[in-house]
Order: structure tokens, then C-alpha cells, then sequence
């Protein structure tokens, strides 16, 4: 193996060559206290930026097995690592100039969610870093003595105060890993509990704006759950803590404009993750398998069986297997419904803001004018019931305009300037006071939910004129299509996205020739492999992809659905 001073030899004879010159530091190099690798060298100062990554033994970090010998405490301690070295590259690098991506240093910037990912790698004998280096330049030519002082000078400081356990704010490492631990068990007790979702009092819920994941300090109310609501939980390291419980069923949650509904639900939404200690939103736990589901109008669908919605259309449109280019406010959201049944929920999310009004309600007086035989909608107020009793699945909506759902309600909550209260009992009188009531449609089957089979051939192989390429956070190209996730809403990271374009690329290349599966199969036999071998084995870069996140199934899913040349074969129930 060679060492670091060979590196610099290298470096300071190709210094003033052309850029394809850097191709010589290709290799893996000992460094003190570490290994370093450089595994893909960009092409030219305007290329993204070369694949690095730093290896450093188990007897140098001496970080304690304790804090990373489970994967929830790797996954704690893989983020602190990776926030760490994010910090010190900011405080101990002052950058070069040059051309292009000259001198930049970068590591996956995470946000407020801790998440399993691929900047950090925990295992028995090693930890690897894996990041980019901009590889200087002056037009295109190398800067060798910049890239020396990147790799021999400031490289090592980072390290050094990055990863060696010595070094490392050791009581703030503790406290996230005892937090990754907390919330786990919280996870655990809604299941034990029957709950739904928990919102620990003190929460801060509000942001400081629409696009940011920075809790709102000045102005915000601390969260405090109704009496009725309020539960205990005796977690094992921050001890008992109270909050809000939401029981499995019904759950409305209702109030004037700007007094926190949907603050409420969004918290709620990213309750599938762990957050970190500051956010304000570290102890709000939902059932990891919520699904916010929405009206999406013009989105692709692939014969999805919405028929427990939609039925009886006037062109005779086959419903039972449901075919779209050019998806209406209704039949997306049935189909985004259905989807999320097919791959598997307990807890829907629905805010009546992005919904489509004639999917989710008809009202007494339209049901007069529009008979039922002429309207091919059945309104999810009229399967909500159906879907819990038969389905378990739950139920969480947010309503400011229609009290028709008070009918319906197991539970009531009022957001009354940010704080909830619970007013069920005054909404079911509300609701048995009024004379003129919707008329209840005769009480059905919810309906048929199909497991859908993917025809290979709606998927080509990937070559030089088809590739998967992740263009930002809401699309991923397929060939000449594009995925659109915009309204995906629980995908928060762009890594996240990054780690669906490997996935997709994985199922391609590896799964599509393993006789026929169906869509949750694929993606099962994807999470295994990940849980056994590490989020790096479905990535065809496994050796220098430090920028994948891992999403949910359900995410994953959602953008095999989105993709618009998809094709399936056939149809289970």
C-alpha cells in the first residue's frame, strides 16, 4: 500500500500538468492514523466533484461498542459522525481557489431527521467516511500544492478531530444515541398501546417558515395534550414522559384557519422518523407505516383498483383495473389510496387543504340534487368506518370546512391557537342536533385491495441511451421519462432520492430476472438485503456512495407507481 508521502510526490509531480493528470492519485493510501482511498477522480474541474473516503480502524477511533453494537445505535452514531465532520470541515477549512469545483469539501449534509445513511459507515473493525473532494485546478490545469494542503494538510486535522473518540464531544454522542433509543421504545408502545401517534409535551411543533425544518423559538406555544388525551410513557432514559396519545380509529382534527391544524398533522407526518435533540419535534413518534395521501392531478396510474371509490363511469372506464396518463383531483387521490393499502399501512394522513373536495365529501343537499345512480364517486366519508373495521387501517384528517365528518369521528381534537383540546362530545351533539343529515349510503364491503405484478418488460435494461438519473429531490429520469415526486410528501432528503435511483437501478439490473414478482416482493427482498448487508449493497458505487438516505418502502413504492411506462401483468388479490 502506498503512503501519504507518495501521495505528495505524486501531487507535486503533476502539479501544472492537464487535469486528466489526477487520475495517478487514483488508489488507497496509509495515512497516519487512517487509510485514505480516492476511488473516482471527476473528469474535469466542472465535473461533480471526486469520491473519497477515510478508513479508520477500531483500535484508533476507540469509540465504545456500546454506542454503535445495534443498528438503531449505529444508525444514532453514524449521524453525529457525519454532522461532526460536516462542522469541522467548516471550521477548520478555508477552502482554494481555482476553476470549477475547485477545493470544495463535502460530506452529505443532514438534516433534522436521524436516518440511516451511506456518509458514515460502522462496522466491526472500521468506520469509513466516505465524502467528495473538488480536485483544484487553474483553467485545467492541476493545482498540485492545493490539493497536497486539501489532502496531507487539512484532511488530517478533520479526521482527527472528527473521528477519534478522544475528541469528540462524548456526552453529546451519548445523549443521541440514548435519544435514538428513547424514540425506538416509544415506536414499540404505540404498538402495545394501540396508539397511533405521540406528541410528548413541551413539543415545538411550528417551523420558522414554509421551507424551513428550523423550530419556530419566539412566538411558538409549547405543545400540551388535553387531559383526556394525555398519557404516560416510562421511557429508559429520559424517564416518564407525557404527551398526547391518538388511538387507533377516527381522528379529526379541526379549528379555525392559522391555529395549527396542519402544523399539527405535518409534525404528525415526520413523526415516521427519529428527529434530533433541538428540533422541537424529537419525541413526536407516528407509526413508521403512515402514509400522507393527497389529490395529485395529473399523475400516471397503472391499473389500480379504485372501485371501492369509483364505480359506473358514464365512458364505462374499467375501474376494477384503473388506467390514466392524465389522473383528475379524485381518482389520483383514490389511487394514491389504494396504493398505500396495497403496500401496506396502518394510518392514513389526509388534510382536506390538498385533498379533492368531491373525493372525500357530498354534502345533504347535493346528495338531493345528484342522485346516487348518477354519481360514480363514493365519497371516503362513507368508507372511513369500513376501512378501520375491516382494514385496521386508521384514520387521521384534518377538516376546516365540512362537519360532516363529526358523524364519523371516534375522535375530535380542536387546535385552538396551537393548543388541542378534545371536543368530541361537542361535536357529536353538533352533529345529532342538526335535522337535515346526508343521507348514509347502505354500508358495503369497503372493497378489494390488489397486489399488483410488474411486467419486466415495462422496465429496459440500462445502457448508454437508458439510465436512471436523479436530477433533484422531486424527479428521477428514466430513459426519456420522468419520475415526479413532488407530492410525495414524507420524502424529505434528497439523498432520500438518490437512494431510489439505486434502488431502481438494483431492481433493473438484479431483480427483473428472477422470475415474476410483484411490486411489494421486489421491494421486500430490497429492505432484507439492505437490513443484512448495509444500505451500500444496492448501490452499483458501493465502494464511494456517501450521498444515499434511506426512504421508506413506501416512498420507493411510490415512485415505481409515478413512473409513467410502467406496465403490470397481472392482478392478485
Amino acid at each position: 500500500m502506498k503512503k501519504q508521502k507518495d501521495l505528495e510526490e505524486i501531487l507535486g509531480h503533476i502539479d501544472g500538468k492537464g487535469y486528466a493528470a489526477y487520475r495517478d492519485i487514483k488508489g488507497e493510501y496509509e495515512c497516519k492514523g487512517y487509510n485514505l482511498c480516492i476511488d473516482h477522480v471527476q473528469v474535469d474541474p466542472f465535473a461533480p466533484p471526486s469520491k473519497v473516503r477515510v478508513k479508520v480502524a477500531e483500535s484508533m477511533h476507540q469509540i465504545p461498542k456500546n454506542l454503535w453494537d445495534s443498528r438503531a445505535k449505529k444508525i444514532a452514531t453514524s449521524d453525529f459522525l457525519t454532522r461532526t465532520f460536516r462542522d469541522n470541515i467548516r471550521k477548520l477549512y478555508d477552502g482554494v481557489g481555482g476553476s470549477g469545483k475547485s477545493g470544495l469539501l463535502l460530506i452529505d449534509d443532514c438534516g433534522a431527521q436521524m436516518i440511516e445513511r451511506t456518509s458514515v459507515m460502522i462496522s466491526e473493525k472500521i468506520i469509513e467516511v466516505r465524502f467528495e473532494v473538488g480536485l483544484p485546478a487553474a483553467g485545467r490545469k492541476v493545482l498540485g500544492r492545493s490539493a497536497t494542503q486539501i489532502f496531507c494538510r487539512v484532511l488530517p486535522q478533520i479526521v482527527e478531530a472528527s473521528l477519534l473518540y478522544k475528541n469528540l464531544n462524548q456526552k453529546a454522542l451519548k445523549n443521541q444515541v440514548e435519544l435514538m433509543l428513547d424514540q425506538e421504545v416509544i415506536r414499540e408502545e404505540l404498538k402495545k398501546r394501540g396508539l397511533v401517534t405521540f406528541i410528548a409535551n413541551g413539543a415545538v411543533l411550528p417551523r420558522e417558515n414554509g421551507i424551513s425544518q428550523r423550530p419556530l423559538k419566539k412566538e411558538s406555544i409549547p405543545f400540551k395534550s388535553p387531559e383526556s388525551l394525555e398519557v404516560t410513557l416510562e421511557l429508559p432514559y429520559r424517564g416518564k414522559v407525557k404527551g398526547m396519545g391518538i388511538p387507533r380509529g377516527i381522528t379529526l382534527i379541526v379549528g379555525g384557519g392559522y391555529h395549527g391544524k396542519s402544523t399539527l398533522l405535518n409534525a404528525i407526518e415526520l413523526g415516521v422518523y427519529n428527529h434530533i435533540a433541538g428540533d422541537g419535534r424529537e419525541l413526536v413518534i407516528t407509526n413508521e407505516d403512515a402514509i400522507k395521501v393527497r389529490a395529485e392531478d395529473g399523475r400516471s396510474i397503472e391499473k389500480v383498483n379504485i372501485s371501492a371509490f369509483i364505480n359506473n363511469l358514464p365512458n364505462g372506464k374499467d375501474t376494477i383495473h384503473f388506467s390514466t396518463q392524465n389522473a383528475s383531483g379524485s381518482t389520483s387521490q383514490a389511487a394514491n389510496m389504494m396504493e398505500a393499502l396495497e403496500v401496506g399501512t396502518s394510518c392514513l394522513l389526509i388534510d382536506e387543504d390538498t385533498s379533492a373536495t368531491n373525493f372525500m365529501i357530498r354534502d345533504s343537499r347535493m346528495q338531493r340534487l345528484v342522485k346516487k345512480e348518477k354519481e360514480p364517486i363514493t365519497p371516503f366519508i362513507d368508507k372511513v368506518k369500513r376501512l378501520y373495521e375491516e382494514k385496521e387501517v386508521s384514520t387521521i384528517l384534518v377538516v376546516g370546512g365540512s362537519g360532516e365528518y363529526f358523524d364519523v369521528a371516534d375522535l375530535v381534537i380542536m387546535m385552538d391557537e396551537y393548543e388541542p383540546k378534545d371536543v368530541t362530545k361537542e361535536a357529536k351533539e353538533i352533529a345529532n342536533s342538526f335535522e337535515m343529515k346526508r343521507e348514509v349510503v347502505e354500508e358495503e364491503p369497503f372493497g378489494t385491495i390488489t397486489v399488483r405484478t410488474l411486467d419486466k418488460s415495462s422496465m429496459p435494461a440500462l445502457g448508454r441511451d437508458t439510465r436512471i438519473k436523479v436530477r433533484n429531490r422531486e424527479c428521477i429520469s428514466y430513459g426519456k421519462s420522468d419520475i415526479h415526486l413532488d407530492y410525495v410528501e414524507q420524502l424529505i432528503d434528497g439523498n432520500q432520492t438518490n437512494c431510489i435511483g439505486a434502488m431502481l437501478e438494483y431492481i433493473v439490473s438484479e431483480m427483473l430476472t428472477k422470475g415474476t414478482m410483484t411490486i411489494n416482493e421486489i421491494i421486500d427482498k430490497i429492505y432484507t438485503k439492505i437490513e443484512k448487508e448495509g444500505l451500500g449493497a444496492i448501490s452499483s458505487y458501493t465502494r464511494h456512495s456517501g450521498n444515499l438516505v434511506l426512504p421508506r418502502k413506501h416512498e420507493l413504492c411510490a415512485a415505481i407507481n409515478r413512473f409513467r411506462e410502467l406496465k403490470v401483468r397481472e392482478l392478485k388479490s
